[in-house]
């Protein structure tokens, strides 16, 4: 139940991103875009506790999860929740450590004071496709999760 709970904050953030964040933000020019996915990034990246508690906990609890479900459940139950875990960790958080933190990086990274405007269209370009791209794979991966332990839960 605790690994339903964080995975349903983990899978309504990526969604809240998808189908929200993301599509409002498309409709600004490409400094106030880049300005403000930099301000929600670094709310993220400054440490928030909730959020690191909820992002990383959602693959640990389904790591304990699929651990506990093989040693006392066996059978279809333990094979969801070890193909659980492992999207949980290969298809959300590893494409997020390699694509989407370095892509918020790139705009971390980004001087609205001395950089032009042919330069922010450029970078704008470079990140928003890809990172969209990517978090769309994360939340349906996610949500694909999500409605496994749903599933699984009704089984107990």
């Amino acid at each position: 139940m605790i690994a339903t709970f964080i995975c349903g904050l983990m899978s309504g953030f990526l969604f809240a991103f998808a189908v929200v964040v993301m599509p409002g933000l498309k409709e600004q020019n490409d400094r106030d875009f880049l300005r403000s996915f930099q301000a929600i990034d670094r709310v993220i990246q400054e440490g928030q506790p909730l959020f690191m508690f909820m992002w990383l906990g959602s693959s640990i609890a389904l790591i304990v999860a699929a651990v506990l479900a093989v040693m006392y459940r066996g059978g279809v139950d333990s094979a969801i929740m070890a193909t659980a875990a492992v999207a949980s960790v290969g298809l959300v958080q590893l494409p997020t450590m390699t694509i989407n933190i370095p892509l918020n990086n790139k705009v971390q990274k980004l001087d609205f004071e001395t950089i032009d405007e042919v330069s922010i269209s450029q970078a704008r370009e470079a990140f928003e496709s890809r990172w969209n791209r990517w978090n769309h794979i994360r939340t349906v991966v996610s949500c694909v999760i999500l409605a496994a332990l749903i599933i699984l839960l009704w089984r107990l």
